[in-house]
């Protein structure tokens, strides 16, 4: 019979627990697009219907290292989400607003 993930957490120690929990967090926190997408549950398929392109693209686009961000947008909002760009420095994190005015 098999064990559930969760009933296997709970027997161990909090401590272990814990770092389990931000370890999966950690790894949902940074993923590339493909992976992504099939944590969401969807097909490139799918995506490519609501993209208005075919399958292909989807795969293509998947696999790029650089792409423009009004793409990168598009396919974020085709899964429901919105992009958000965020820069980072030593003070803190700085959101930054001007991609959202072009192209949409």
């Amino acid at each position: 019979m098999a064990k559930k993930w969760r009933d296997l957490i709970a027997k161990l120690p909090l401590e272990r627990q814990e770092r389990i929990r931000a370890g999966a967090a950690a790894l949902l926190a940074e993923m590339p697009l493909q992976e992504l997408r099939q944590a969401r549950e969807q097909s490139q398929e799918a995506l490519a219907k609501a993209l208005g392109g075919s399958q292909a693209s989807v795969s293509k686009m998947e696999r790029r290292a650089d792409m423009y961000v009004s793409t990168l947008r598009n396919y974020i909002e085709a899964m429901g989400g919105e992009l958000e760009i965020i820069a980072s420095f030593p003070q803190g994190k700085v959101r930054i607003n001007q991609f959202k005015e072009i192209g949409g």
